[in-house]
């Protein structure tokens, strides 16, 4: 069944690992009309963009999408980085078992989407992480602290000494 792109201008798509681009001044519609790997740019992921865990799984993934011919290359990295990432965030398995059937499945572009949702639970984990270590914080410079404890909170006897009035 043929596929219907519309192009923005200035819009890039991937088809079978060509990029192209729309040049013109409007917007474009391509029909294609065999199976082809075909990613908009939004979906696309660059080597410099892929910094956490998620996203060099999601990168690897999208290789082995873009360029079935390397698989051999791409399958070992991506179980790798999935499995690394298991490990660090055991509540990922639901996903990351979703993505593995898919790939076993054949079904590259559907485990793509999953490896979205896979980005999207890190974003989750890490804004927890984050949310839950500045309320340690908080808390702990609120915490009343006793002076010169070398805790976090306020010290009067540190405040001076910090500044060279203890030492007149």
């Amino acid at each position: 069944m043929p596929l219907k792109i519309h192009l923005r201008k200035g819009q890039k798509i991937i088809i079978n690992g060509a990029v192209l681009e729309n040049v013109t001044t409007h917007n474009v519609s391509l029909l294609v009309m065999n199976d082809a790997a075909i990613l908009r740019d939004t979906d696309v992921l660059t080597p410099d963009d892929a910094v956490t865990p998620s996203a060099r799984a999601y990168y690897a993934l999208q290789c082995l999408y873009l360029f079935p011919g390397d698989s051999q290359k791409h399958l070992p990295v991506l179980k790798e980085f999935l499995e690394s990432y298991l490990r660090a965030a055991p509540s990922s398995k639901p996903i990351i078992d979703e993505i593995f059937r898919l790939v076993d499945d054949g079904r590259l572009y559907k485990a793509l989407k999953k490896g979205q949702d896979l980005i999207a639970h890190e974003q989750k984990v890490l804004s927890h992480v984050h949310q839950t270590l500045s309320e340690e914080l908080r808390d702990a410079a609120s915490g009343g602290e006793s002076e010169g404890d070398g805790g976090l909170g306020a010290d009067a006897g540190g405040r001076a000494h910090e500044s060279g009035e203890g030492d007149r």
